[in-house]
């Protein structure tokens, strides 16, 4: 591994559905993670393009994707391991969010994030996106731009502890099986509580990202009293987020039809920021 850091590009083939690989492939200093050789090929083409666009003074591509994996992956990687987590990782991920959403806008991130991270790494990636977009529109200042942004990237961090079989099972989950999945917000919760330096916005973030006004949500069935400006704003981002994702059974839902949906669900989400929201979600 030490004479891996003098390697710019690393690259590790793993299955696509051993999530818990795919973690530590990123803690090992992977630079991207790639499942059969197709898709190898597609990468080492596109070092050699970046290459020689170096060699020739052009400029390469942002290594946002790189950046946020390592960061991602050192997360799960603890969590698998029974280690802390870092805030500086989430803070590292959030800001190169921040970053690339203010410089570039969200279309491209969604594009880039769904092309090159697959399951659980790409939900948190499109939440933290949409979450940071909508702040930057509704014009939030950078502080509570960072605010949502931290919270929309630990909001999942939970699933580090939910079964792989069912993490990142192809197809619909059994009755059972959603019940395992729903225990991913108190579990998060769990594990961040203790960590000096989280904001308890940011742990009521994380807990309560599924509650819904009309007090159908989990898991303490909250109602519209009951929930923060910060988790009504993570809850949509998370629910938009989850219908445009690409996933092994189904291509992603198109954003127009995906904002219809959430425009759908009277009394669950507030009408004000959906409408606010329709500029995010749409824009091109």
């Amino acid at each position: 591994m030490a004479d891996l850091k003098t390697v710019s590009e690393r690259l590790f083939v793993v299955h696509r559905h051993l999530h818990h690989l795919m973690a530590q492939a990123f803690a090992l200093g992977a630079t991207e993670v790639v499942h059969n050789a197709r898709q190898a090929a597609a990468k080492l083409t596109q070092v050699e393009a970046a290459m020689r666009a170096a060699e020739t003074g052009s400029e390469s591509a942002p290594n946002w994707i790189t950046d946020c994996g390592k960061a991602f992956g050192s997360m799960f990687s603890a969590i698998g391991q029974r280690n802390a987590i870092h805030l500086a990782d989430a803070e590292t991920v959030t800001a190169q969010i921040v970053a690339s959403i203010s410089q570039n806008g969200l279309s491209g991130w969604l594009d880039n994030v769904r092309k090159y991270h697959e399951g659980t790494f790409q939900h948190c990636l499109l939440v933290t996106g949409i979450a940071v977009a909508f702040a930057l529109d509704i014009k939030f200042g950078p502080q509570d731009v960072k605010r949502l942004g931290m919270a929309a990237t630990l909001h999942d961090i939970g699933k580090a502890r939910i079964p792989l079989s069912i993490l990142d099972k192809p197809g619909r989950l059994a009755s059972n099986e959603e019940d395992i999945m729903k225990q991913h917000p108190l579990i998060g919760y769990d594990l961040l509580k203790d960590i000096p330096g989280i904001s308890t916005e940011t742990l009521d973030a994380v807990k309560h990202h599924h509650e819904y006004l009309d007090g159908s949500g989990y898991p303490d069935a909250l109602t519209a009293s009951e929930i923060s400006d910060l988790v009504r704003l993570l809850t949509i981002s998370d629910i938009f987020a989850a219908l445009i994702e690409s996933r092994p059974y189904r291509v992603a839902m198109p954003r127009e039809e995906a904002y219809n949906i959430l425009c759908g669900m009277t009394g669950k989400l507030e009408t004000s920021l959906l409408k606010a929201f329709r500029r995010t979600a749409l824009a091109t």
